[in-house]
């Protein structure tokens, strides 16, 4: 039985799905076992497979790609314990455009430090592309990027978030485990 997807992304992003010569698509296809078709007019990508795993997987990437990614971070995702997040800046807007702005400006930072302050302590890709903010990274670092993200979003000051992200790394390289009962943590400002 065969499966398909479709996708709508961005145009400026097909020319990075395909790669030089198609190397990246073909290489997409092969790892995934799926065949994908790129409409370059209209935006629209259509991933066929047989396999729904495989299937669900080239989606994940393409979607990884499409939203700014380059895609060796994305092939992460084909590992199992590595997870796609994305976060819709527009839900903290109240709808204008220079609200967008400034707090895609609050999740990058000054010279991309809030990004990177981010990355690193939680192990984790972080991409602002557009409306949305995207992660990549294993499933429960994931977790704790997004809730960081989004307390900056929703206007928490960056140094209790990034005491917060402190608080986690430093607790979780002390072998423990994170519990999503721990991740949920609420901030105090």
């Amino acid at each position: 039985m065969d499966y398909m997807h479709e996708l709508k992304i961005p145009k400026e992003r097909i020319a990075v799905l395909i790669g030089t010569k198609g190397e990246t698509k073909k290489e997409l296809e092969e790892e995934t076992h799926s065949k994908i078709d790129v409409d370059s007019k209209e935006g629209l990508v259509r991933i066929e497979g047989t396999d729904s795993l495989q299937l669900y997987e080239a989606k994940e990437l393409v979607k990884a790609i499409a939203r700014g990614f380059n895609p060796d971070v994305a092939r992460l995702l084909l590992r199992s314990d590595y997870a796609l997040v994305l976060v819709n800046i527009e839900e903290f807007t109240g709808g204008s455009q220079k609200s967008l702005n400034r707090l895609r400006g609050r999740v990058i930072g000054q010279e991309g430090k809030s990004r990177k302050t981010i990355e690193q302590d939680t192990e984790t890709y972080v991409c602002v592309y557009g409306k949305t903010v995207g992660i990549i990274g294993e499933s429960q670092n994931v977790d704790i990027a997004r809730i960081a993200v989004e307390n900056l979003l929703k206007g928490s000051t960056h140094t209790s978030v990034f005491k917060w992200l402190e608080k986690k790394r430093k607790f979780s390289m002390l072998g423990n485990k994170i519990n999503k009962s721990d991740i949920k943590e609420e901030f105090l400002e």
